[in-house]
């Protein structure tokens, strides 16, 4: 009875796996414009897409960044400096893109810059911090897409943007979770209004890697700063332990971070580069296993499952 089931479910699997396989031809042809090249997993990408003969147009923040990127690549790869929160330096970009690619368009737009935090508890920031965040990982990346969209349509090309496992499942305080939700719900859309355009959207969904961006320096930091700079009031209502366990909880991230962090520009090459990529791209074992299945869970169980373990503050009923 299960063996006819068995085998559909086993030709299926091994066409999946043959149609994930094919890519395209005449890569070194294409021209990519990855945002965020500095460090961390644009760098990675930038430097993987140049190995592979494609025609690499990278964006960093800092001419330090861009020189170091430079020194570790051939000359096809060209960098231009670039702060996505400003929309002057982003029309400016673009117009240098334009300047290159001509009438061949541009291949493969990756929207990896972005910020983790500020990420401390939300009565203890302000509009700015959350602002922050939202200009960058959100703001700017739907500017940047604007303004380049109409060489990827030109190309028939792809957009490739970064979300994150918490762009499914709320699991951390301040706004990355509230801009990757945005970047979800962008992608969504920008891919259906693209379809008729032959442009296909994808969305790159990493769980946690050891990584610049989730730095547990630049977490505790941040949590120091909005602590000491938040009323007296809200202090005495959280309380020095629950300031302090905070602070713990920080250091516990670390070991539980993905050491792999080539995963997941792997995977941004494969939206990139294969004849049939996905929609979606869940990127680690912890994405895969835990945080989206637990995504599709009751509200209860999951409110449960991520508030047993946190501190109490010293005010609470």
């Amino acid at each position: 009875m299960w063996l006819p089931l068995l085998v559909v479910l086993g030709l299926i699997f091994l066409y999946r796996r043959y149609r994930q396989s094919l890519i395209l031809d005449n890569l070194t042809d294409k021209y990519v414009f990855i945002t965020g090249c500095d460090t961390g997993f644009g760098n990675i990408l930038a430097k993987n897409l140049d190995k592979r003969g494609m025609r690499v147009l990278a964006a960093c923040l800092s001419e330090k960044g861009a020189e170091n990127l430079k020194n570790q690549t051939s000359s096809r790869l060209q960098t231009v400096i670039l702060d996505v929160t400003n929309s002057e330096s982003v029309r400016s970009a673009a117009k240098w893109v334009s300047s290159i690619v001509g009438e061949e368009g541009l291949w493969g737009l990756v929207n990896n810059a972005g910020v983790s935090v500020p990420c401390s508890p939300d009565e203890w920031m302000t509009k700015k911090d959350f602002s922050r965040i939202i200009d960058i990982n959100l703001l700017g990346m739907i500017d940047v897409t604007i303004n380049l969209l109409p060489f990827v349509r030109k190309a028939r090309g792809r957009v490739v943007n970064m979300s994150s496992v918490v762009g499914r499942l709320t699991m951390t305080t301040g706004a990355y979770c509230i801009s990757k939700y945005g970047v979800e719900s962008f992608s969504d859309s920008l891919r259906r209004q693209m379809r008729p355009f032959n442009v296909k959207v994808c969305i790159i969904e990493p769980g946690t890697f050891d990584t610049q961006i989730t730095s547990t320096d630049a977490i505790r930091a941040d949590i120091v700063r909005t602590w000491k700079s938040a009323p007296e009031d809200v202090k005495k209502s959280y309380g020095e332990g629950y300031y302090q366990q905070s602070l713990k909880a920080v250091d516990a991230i670390k070991p539980l971070a993905n050491k792999n962090v080539y995963l997941v520009p792997q995977t941004v090459e494969h939206a990139l580069t294969a004849v049939y990529p996905w929609t979606r791209y869940s990127v680690g074992w912890d994405a895969k296993l835990v945080f989206l299945p637990l995504s599709y869970f009751p509200s209860f169980f999951t409110d449960f499952l991520l508030t047993f373990a946190q501190p109490k503050p010293a005010q609470a009923v």
